[in-house]
């Protein structure tokens, strides 16, 4: 077998997402435990004031069960993402959370949007698009489980919850669909095994050209050749053809 593989394990597909998630309950334990609250530092919309929470409001949660949801999508998506997108993983999570938050910023309504689902949206859109388009079948099997483990997501990027931040889901959805297309020459090429090389191919050549474009077999001409005894030997002969 072929020992190139474009998705190779490492260190970075376990630490930097563990500390992504550590950092945010770190943060979420020291407003418990110090009595802060940082939710002012999250986004508000079309302020001044509320850029900054570009940058904070992923860091910062409400309450223990939204820290809590969002933290195993955070670990799984970001963990896939270091292992089959190893070589844009950062630039999709830097770029992903300053896009989506700048355009939740734009179009936010009034209040203080935070919690790291806008980033988590980022990955689950952009797994989930890139996978169909681009052809590989190990990227495509992963848009098959990022729809199952988290396809219902998609139904928040409505309005459909008070106190929710539909709009930073939906800026989530929107930059990551935008990721797909931006990165397509970035996809890893497909392991080839050692039965799909050449012996593979020209065995599958010659038995292809014996059949025309209706599927009918095709006879070659007859050669004679003469033996010692005079006897007749009848042989076919094909030709090279490259499909």
């Amino acid at each position: 077998m072929n020992s190139s593989n474009p998705f190779k394990f490492s260190n970075h597909v376990i630490v930097f997402p563990l500390s992504f998630v550590l950092i945010i309950w770190l943060v979420y334990w020291f407003e418990l435990r110090f009595g802060f609250r940082f939710n002012d530092m999250g986004i508000y919309p079309r302020t001044f004031s509320g850029i900054g929470g570009i940058l904070f409001s992923p860091f910062i949660h409400g309450s223990l069960e939204h820290l809590y949801h969002n933290s195993t999508p955070l670990l799984v998506l970001s963990a896939a993402l270091f292992y089959f997108y190893r070589f844009i993983a950062w630039r999709v999570l830097l770029f992903g959370i300053l896009l989506s938050g700048f355009l939740t910023w734009l179009i936010g309504s009034p209040g203080y949007h935070i919690g790291a689902s806008g980033i988590i949206y980022v990955l689950m859109s952009f797994m989930l698009f890139k996978g169909l388009l681009s052809k590989n079948h190990h990227l495509t099997a992963l848009s098959l489980i990022v729809v199952f483990l988290y396809g219902s997501m998609l139904w928040y990027v409505f309005p459909v919850k008070d106190n929710m931040s539909w709009e930073g889901h939906l800026s989530g959805l929107i930059v990551g669909l935008v990721f797909s297309f931006v990165f397509r020459e970035s996809i890893p090429k497909a392991v080839r095994y050692d039965w799909e090389h050449d012996q593979y191919d020209e065995m599958q050549d010659l038995f292809l050209q014996q059949f025309d474009e209706h599927g009918n077999f095709i006879e070659s001409p007859k050669e004679e050749t003469h033996t010692t005894d005079s006897s007749l030997e009848v042989h076919y002969s094909f030709k090279n053809k490259t499909l």
